[in-house]
C-alpha cells in the first residue's frame, strides 16, 4: 500500500484500485467513521459522481472505510499548474457544486442541527451563542444535498476529463448558501481572498441568489470553523463570527 496521507489519528492509503481510510480510535469514535461511510452511501444513491464505497472495516486500534481510487489530479493541483484556466477551472467547480446542491437525500443529517451544535461547542460567551442560534432558526429550512466542505482539494479530475467529487464525511441536507458560505470561508483560510470573491460572485450569478444570503450564514460557519481550534485561523474567524449586519 502506499501512503497518500498521513494526519494525526488518521491515514490515508492507495492500496491498487482502493482508497483505504484508517482512523485511529484516539481520534474518532465509532459513530463518527459509521456516519462518514453512511453518508458515502446516501449520497452514491443520488447519481453524483463520487468513489463508491465499498468496505468498512474494524482494524487494530481503530477502523477502516474502503472505497474506490480515483486516479487523477485534485482541481486544486490543476488551477495551480495551470493559472491561466483559472476562470475556467472555477466556472466547472461552481457548476458542479450547484449539481450537488439538486440533489436530494432525506435521510442526511440536517445542517441546521450539526450548526446548533458546532454552536453551543464554540467557545464564544453565551450572548454571542444565543445571538448565534437565533440568527440560524432564521435561516430557510431546505432540503437540499451538501457536501460541508467544498473546495478545490476535494475534487479529482480523471485523465480523461471527468470529476469526481470526494470526502463526504461533513455531508448534510439543507440550505445551499450555508455550503456556499463555507466554501467562500475555506478560500479566505487558504489565504486566497481573490478567488473568495470570485467564486461567490459567480456563485451569485449562477445560483440567481443575492450575495447577502450567503453572508448571512459567515457568521453561523465561521463558529462552526472555530470549534477546531486553530491558532492561525483564530482572528479571521473573531472577525466574522462577530459581525452581524453585512447590508
Amino acid at each position: 500500500m502506499t501512503t497518500i496521507k498521513k494526519r494525526e489519528h488518521k491515514e490515508i492509503y492507495r492500496d491498487g484500485d482502493k482508497l483505504v481510510k484508517f482512523f485511529d480510535e484516539k481520534g474518532f469514535t465509532k459513530a463518527e467513521v459509521l456516519n462518514e461511510a453512511l453518508n458515502n452511501a446516501r449520497v452514491e444513491e443520488t447519481g453524483l459522481k463520487i468513489p463508491k464505497l465499498l468496505n468498512v472495516s474494524k482494524v487494530d486500534g481503530g477502523w477502516a472505510i474502503t472505497s474506490e481510487y480515483i486516479e487523477g489530479k485534485t482541481l486544486s493541483q490543476l488551477m495551480t499548474e495551470n493559472p491561466d484556466k483559472e476562470d475556467e477551472y472555477l466556472e466547472k467547480f461552481v457548476d458542479l457544486q450547484l449539481e450537488i446542491h439538486s440533489k436530494r437525500s432525506p435521510l442526511l443529517n440536517k445542517i441546521k442541527d450539526k450548526m446548533h451544535a458546532k454552536i453551543s461547542a464554540s467557545s464564544y460567551e453565551a450572548t454571542l451563542r444565543y445571538d448565534l442560534h437565533n440568527r440560524l432558526e432564521g435561516m430557510k429550512p431546505h432540503k437540499k444535498v451538501l457536501h460541508g466542505d467544498y473546495c478545490p482539494s476535494n475534487i479529482i479530475v480523471t485523465p480523461e476529463g471527468e470529476y469526481y467529487v470526494i470526502d463526504w464525511a461533513h455531508a448534510t441536507q439543507g440550505n445551499a448558501s450555508a455550503d456556499a458560505a463555507r466554501t467562500y470561508l475555506v478560500f479566505n483560510l487558504n489565504g486566497q481572498k481573490d478567488l473568495a470573491e470570485k467564486y461567490l460572485n459567480l456563485f451569485c450569478k449562477k445560483a440567481d441568489i443575492a450575495k447577502q444570503l450567503i453572508q448571512q450564514w459567515m457568521p453561523i460557519v465561521a463558529c462552526s470553523q472555530s470549534v477546531k481550534n486553530v491558532p492561525s485561523e483564530k482572528e479571521l474567524l473573531d472577525s466574522w463570527v462577530n459581525v452581524f449586519d453585512f447590508q
